[in-house]
């Protein structure tokens, strides 16, 4: 039961190769989970935040990364946005930007 894997923009990938290495390696053992688990990934590896939208929750000794991420049709996921948390909670506008993202892609 495989995934497919795809990113919004080439900009969202270049975020995420630009994370701590650390950050890095953990959100591709997770990709590797989501690829196998698909929706049925969960905590601690990911999380649903409502409206079809979830979130993997990479982590390292440097940092915390957060990918957003939906799914579509045809066992598809998009990551829509990605960003390394500088706070406990995950800003507004990330998660709006995200939101926003995932509607376009799932209304095209």
């Amino acid at each position: 039961m495989s995934y497919e894997i795809s990113y919004f923009h080439e900009r969202v990938l270049a975020e995420i190769e630009s994370w701590p290495i650390d950050v890095l390696a953990d959100y591709a053992r997770l990709v590797e989970l989501l690829i196998e688990h698909g929706p049925n990934l969960r905590l601690p590896h990911s999380r649903a935040l409502g409206e079809g939208l979830f979130e993997l929750r990479p982590r390292g000794h440097s940092g915390i990364g957060r990918a957003f991420y939906c799914f579509l049709v045809g066992k598809r996921v998009v990551v829509v946005h990605a960003f390394v948390k500088k706070a406990q909670q995950t800003p507004d506008r990330e998660l709006k930007l995200a939101r926003k993202r995932a509607k376009e892609i799932r209304h095209d």
